[in-house]
Formats: C-alpha cells, sequence, structure tokens
C-alpha cells in the first residue's frame, strides 16, 4: 500500500470577509515540492484561469484510468505510442439534492503501433480492465462513462 499527501494553505488578503468578495486563491503543495496555485469554479466566485478542485478531480480519474490502461494494454503485448483525452466532470445536483461530481466523461483516442493492434471488442475490454483497476474510479461513487474515440 502506498500514502499521498497534499497540503493547502489559503489566506485572508481584504479586510472583510464577505461571501460574495472573499479571495478563493489558494495554493495546493505536494510532497515533491510542486506546487499548484487554484481556486474556486468561476462559478463560485473563483479566479478563471486557475484550476479549481473540479478540475483536479477530474484530471485525477482521467490519469488512473489512462496509466491503468497503459499497464493493461502492455500486460497484453499491445504497445500503445500515443495515448490522449479530454476528459469532462459534470456537478450537478444527486437525488437528494446535495452538488455532486454526478459523473465523468472520458475520450480515450490511443494510437498502436506494430502488427498486434486490439480489436474493437479487445479495445473495450482493455477499458473495462482500465476502469475496473483504477484506484481512483474504485474510490468515487460518480459514473465513469469511457467514449473510446
Amino acid at each position: 500500500m502506498s500514502e499521498h499527501k497534499a497540503s493547502i494553505q489559503w489566506k485572508r488578503d481584504t479586510e472583510d470577509f464577505n461571501i460574495k468578495t472573499y479571495n478563493r486563491d489558494h495554493e495546493v503543495r505536494f510532497e515533491n515540492g510542486v506546487a499548484i496555485p487554484t481556486s474556486a469554479a468561476a462559478a463560485f466566485n473563483g479566479n478563471p484561469e486557475l484550476n479549481n478542485p473540479e478540475d483536479l478531480f477530474v484530471a485525477s480519474v482521467v490519469g488512473c484510468h489512462m496509466l491503468t490502461f497503459l499497464a493493461v494494454a502492455s500486460i497484453k503485448k499491445f504497445t500503445v505510442d500515443l495515448y490522449t483525452d479530454n476528459a469532462e466532470g459534470f456537478l450537478e445536483k444527486d437525488s437528494s439534492g446535495k452538488m455532486v461530481m454526478n459523473r465523468i466523461i472520458l475520450r480515450p483516442q490511443i494510437v498502436f503501433s506494430g502488427s498486434h493492434k486490439p480489436t474493437t471488442e479487445e479495445l473495450a475490454a482493455l477499458h473495462e480492465k482500465a476502469h475496473n483497476g483504477c484506484f481512483i474510479a474504485n474510490s468515487i461513487k460518480s459514473v465513469v462513462i469511457i467514449e473510446q474515440q
């Protein structure tokens, strides 16, 4: 097993602390020293030039799926040359009226090389194994939809 850490810091930079005007910008820092300037989503008075927790959530799901897919493809002796994805997450109300990241659509485009390339059915099976093996997907209740491009 492994342990993963992140720290966050926000500091008030205005005289008042008004829900409509306080600054949402903050910094997410990781153990390796990387810091990501972050804010709330623009719809929630955040800085539209910065990533927000919802963006990072979608990125973690798509990144985990890709890395698991690459591992599964390698085990099955398929050679992947390029993997791109334009994923999209949807912040919506659930059945109880709470705002949740309700669904995430992955749109992977994969370029294989060599003589051993997956059929359409094999490609779907690779994605299914990747989804079932993805630690992040296994940890969330959001619906993840894979639309192979």
